[in-house]
């Protein structure tokens, strides 16, 4: 048994000022249809990428399984020319490989120098940027990063959070995406910014007992639908077809609440991080007491922090 299944509602032509007064406000996920993401749905095929997108080399996942676990790390880092990525990951079998003929891959785009430069398929990929028209729902000020994201039919992304609100931009195939409200954390078993539990569809509940309770939102997106991920909402997504997709991100918060060192969006705000060392300190604080004090005056803290810092406005 899983949790309760919600279908991510589906709007068609929404506007900026629509998004931005009715929308964007509830920090729900939504689909938007019909919205003019240019050339790029029809253009994109594999032999224009693999033609326009060169050949330059472009650091990618490769698994022999469907499901990555980016805990466990079982799959590997390689690197391969833009163009033969391309063409491999809507291959089948492979005559060319690393690992296995049935090898799977995946790209997330990077900047320059990934230590220091955020991904902006605008600049690493300039002969595309005339196919692709970004949702211009934000101001220009508040975009952090644009993602390529290329994978092999049947590939399963590990369920994170990110930091950074953000619109995952289907160009070509199909995705299934799941998502987990912020508020449904505790059911999800987290190491730093990723679940545990990478059977989502069949989960082991012997070992993830509490996984059933969390909320299941839904979507299937198709060529040129556009989902809005609001920040720190799980996601676990599968590719059910070989598809392109561009992640556009941008900050919901001022600037100088993200960590700058961050080319990734999924660093913890700033006070979020400094929060969580004084809890470390605390934590140890409490570790010089005897355990039935400890466990006394820790339950005290779980109940003063919910009662300082948890919301009181969310389903």
């Amino acid at each position: 048994m899983t949790g309760q299944r919600i279908p991510v509602p589906r709007l068609e032509g929404v506007t900026r000022e629509q998004f931005m007064q009715h929308f964007y406000p509830q920090r729900k996920p939504l689909v938007l249809e019909g919205i003019d993401i240019g050339a790029c749905t029809s253009k994109w095929t594999v032999d224009y990428l693999s033609q326009v997108g060169g050949t330059k080399e472009v650091k990618i996942h490769v698994a022999t399984v469907e499901q990555m676990d980016f805990i466990s790390k079982n799959f590997v880092y390689r690197t391969l020319p833009f163009d033969k990525l391309v063409q491999r990951a809507a291959e089948e079998k492979h005559k060319e490989f690393f690992i296995s003929e049935d090898e799977k891959y995946y790209l997330r785009s990077l900047g320059e120098d990934p230590r220091k430069d955020v991904a902006d398929i605008r600049k690493q990929f300039p002969l595309l940027e005339g196919d692709i028209k970004f949702p211009n729902f934000f101001k220009d000020e508040q975009f952090f990063s644009s993602v390529f994201r290329i994978s092999s039919p049947g590939l399963q992304l590990w369920t994170h959070y990110d930091v950074m609100d953000n619109f995952l931009v289907q160009v070509t195939g199909k995705k299934r995406v799941t998502l987990f409200s912020p508020r449904d954390a505790q059911y999800l078993y987290l190491s730093g910014t990723k679940s545990e539990v990478l059977n989502i569809d069949n989960p082991d509940l012997v070992k993830y007992p509490l996984f059933s309770k969390a909320r299941r939102y839904e979507c299937t997106l198709k060529a040129g639908d556009i989902l809005f991920i609001p920040a720190l909402w799980f996601h676990n997504v599968i590719s059910e077809e070989f598809g392109v997709g561009v992640n556009v991100f941008w900050k919901h918060l001022p600037s100088e609440c993200y960590d700058k060192t961050d080319t990734y969006g999924n660093k913890d705000p700033k006070a979020a991080s400094r929060a969580a060392q004084i809890l470390d300190r605390a934590l140890k604080t409490l570790a010089e007491l005897p355990e039935e004090y400890r466990d006394f005056y820790a339950r005290r803290m779980v109940l003063y922090i919910q009662d300082k810092a948890y919301s009181k406005n969310f389903e």
